[in-house]
């Protein structure tokens, strides 16, 4: 099953409620979006910037660039309203707004550019047409702006993916069962990484949609090689 027969904006909409308890019993969560959204070298605490969070869930990416770049504008959008619902419920600084939009629909939320930068935490690996969202991203970018997608990826690494495999069935999918009663998000989860591009060849992906300075980087612990920041910058 992948996203394009399983909606999963839907689903996370009946998993919201136990979502922020799951992914914070996963060390290094947190740790690791902040570290991504530090890799996107925001100047000046953000001062007069204005960035995208694009699948922004319940909130803890926008917390992790809110903490990279305290004094930017942040517009947090998402495509499930039970993740956004949770999300507006925390406290927040006036600079951060939310907006319930998929990424396919930017525009037709009135989601507009131009961004100084843009994260995209555990999103593209969800979308039906990656190189669609991602050529929106780089259309809603500024010239020089930088887009960091934060994500899955295993497929380059036989140790990175049977590590993966095995904390899913041991671990995440019966936690996801105790936790919100029903697995399948967490069973769909563990198939949508698996069947991801592995990091070469989304740093390709990227770099086909028109992304330049392309590279990546990998997380510590025992997400390295598992979880990624990709970063590439829109065209000067």
């Amino acid at each position: 099953m992948t996203a394009r027969n399983y909606d999963v904006p839907d689903a996370f909409d009946a998993g919201a409620p136990a979502y922020d308890g799951l992914v914070g019993a996963n060390p290094g969560y947190h740790a690791h979006l902040r570290l991504s959204a530090r890799r996107m070298r925001l100047p000046d605490q953000g001062r007069g910037l204005r960035l995208l969070d694009i699948g922004c869930g319940t909130g803890a990416s926008t917390a992790a660039l809110l903490s990279a770049a305290p004094l930017a504008d942040i517009v947090a959008v998402d495509g499930s309203a039970g993740m956004l619902e949770q999300a507006r419920a925390k406290t927040w600084p006036p600079s951060v707004t939310f907006v319930h939009s998929r990424a396919e629909t930017l525009a037709a939320a009135d989601v507009t550019g131009p961004f100084d930068g843009i994260l995209a935490a555990y999103l593209i690996r969800n979308v039906e047409d990656p190189d669609s969202v991602l050529g929106s991203l780089r259309s809603l970018l500024r010239p020089g702006g930088v887009l960091a997608v934060h994500e899955y990826s295993v497929r380059d690494s036989r140790l990175a993916a049977a590590i993966w495999n095995l904390v899913s069935t041991a671990i995440i999918i019966p936690a996801g069962r105790l936790r919100s009663g029903d697995a399948g998000l967490y069973r769909y989860l563990r198939r949508s990484v698996n069947d991801f591009d592995g990091a070469a060849q989304f740093r390709d992906r990227l770099r086909r949609n028109g992304f330049v300075d392309v590279h990546s980087e990998s997380m510590p612990g025992w997400q390295h090689n598992i979880v990624h920041t990709f970063l590439g910058r829109a065209p000067q």
